[in-house]
């Protein structure tokens, strides 16, 4: 599970990801909106947990602006020392699906962010994008550019994993684990998968989205180092 928690008190980003971290989650943080927006915007979270009050913009603002784009259906937990109704429900207008205040107990939102889960697996589709491919977690159907692709369960392990970290690198030692756990094969086996992923994702459309970072791993993007 991934999380990305935006919150400008160094101290509270600090106990939030540690705290997480060892509850098992991904976490990654963002110390004011736009920060946040971006990663928000461009890579793919199972929640978001947003300060309202943050410098750039704010977490109403931002929340808003995740609602009208591709992301309107990440689940949101907002937090914030404003305690008045007026708050709360300009919280939810702008599309929270939980609202928390300041100060809070640790184990309180971890229980808030496991129900917000358990409802939004329960009612929404879990959908990866990168570019013009999209990978839907909840039936495993893979397609590019509208067209259905066949996918095998090896191929999207690795997709899952890859298109998670998009547009960053993943490293052979993440993509490795993925598949295999702590026993890797002897072999090169990853370069075999992957050149079979190659195959059923890029080899039908004239614009690779797979692409090797040579000597860490791999990334999937709609664009490399070199057309920056």
């Amino acid at each position: 599970m991934r999380l990305l928690v935006v919150e400008d008190n160094r101290d509270i980003l600090a106990n939030l990801a540690d705290y997480f971290a060892l509850k098992g989650y991904e976490v990654d943080c963002a110390q004011d909106g736009l920060t946040g927006l971006h990663l928000a915007a461009t890579q793919h979270y199972d929640l978001i947990v947003l300060d309202v009050m943050l410098p750039g913009m704010d977490g109403y603002a931002l929340c808003q602006r995740l609602r009208e784009g591709e992301r309107r259906d990440t689940p949101v937990i907002m937090l914030t020392a404003r305690d008045a109704l007026d708050d709360r429900l300009q919280g939810f207008r702008t599309g929270a699906d939980d609202y928390l205040t300041k100060p809070f107990a640790l184990p309180e939102l971890a229980a808030r962010i496991e129900a917000v889960l358990k409802r939004s697996r329960g009612g929404g589709r879990r959908l990866l994008k990168v570019g013009d491919l999209a990978y839907d977690l909840d039936t495993l159907e893979v397609a590019r550019a509208g067209q259905p692709l066949k996918v095998g369960p090896t191929g999207l392990k690795l997709l899952a994993v890859l298109m998670q970290k998009s547009p960053a690198v993943a490293t052979r030692e993440a993509l490795e684990a993925a598949l295999w756990g702590d026993a890797p094969p002897d072999s090169d086996s990853l370069r075999s998968h992957i050149h079979n992923l190659r195959q059923q994702i890029d080899k039908p459309f004239p614009r690779p989205l797979l692409h090797t970072v040579p000597g860490i791993g791999f990334r999937l993007a709609e664009t490399t180092d070199a057309d920056k």
